[in-house]
């Protein structure tokens, strides 16, 4: 009867989670694609793609491993806490000092054929110039903006 139960609960939360998940234009393979004309470009900066946290949690995880080495019963605890502590704060500065710089990027704004003025903001592309024909691949913060062949 137990593991009646607990079979009918397992199915029951994959159930609720699978019904969470909505399929979007990425999982079907289908790509947005609007053509227009540069009509400005202004430099500017955008994040680091990298993940916010993972200093830190890679950090902890090294200074926990490290202080693991260390004593023994309740001292070994002790070191394990401060360096994990000590390695999530030193994972956490590393990471905001040397790979989360803003990276030079462009705002494009592009005359749709409809009409529609569009923005969109990407990484430096040289190959695009004012009054030339383009292509608007993608939607939302995936979409970018490169030269009609």
């Amino acid at each position: 009867m137990k593991r009646a139960v607990s079979v009918l609960a397992l199915v029951s939360c994959l159930s609720l989670l699978a019904a969470c998940g909505t399929p979007g234009p990425a999982a079907t393979g289908e790509i947005e694609i609007r053509s227009g004309v540069v009509e400005q470009i202004n430099a500017t900066e955008i994040k680091s793609n990298h993940e916010l946290g993972v200093g830190a949690i890679l950090g902890g995880l090294a200074g926990a491993g490290l202080g693991s080495l260390i004593g023994a019963g309740t001292g070994r605890d002790v070191a394990i806490a401060a360096g994990a502590i000590a390695g999530a704060v030193g994972g956490n500065y590393t990471q905001r000092e040397y790979f989360a710089r803003p990276q030079p990027a462009q705002q494009v704004f592009v005359r749709l054929d409809s009409g529609v003025l569009v923005s969109i903001t990407q990484p430096t592309n040289p190959a695009l110039q004012q009054g030339q024909k383009v292509l608007i691949e993608g939607s939302g913060s995936s979409a970018r903006v490169v030269p009609k062949t």
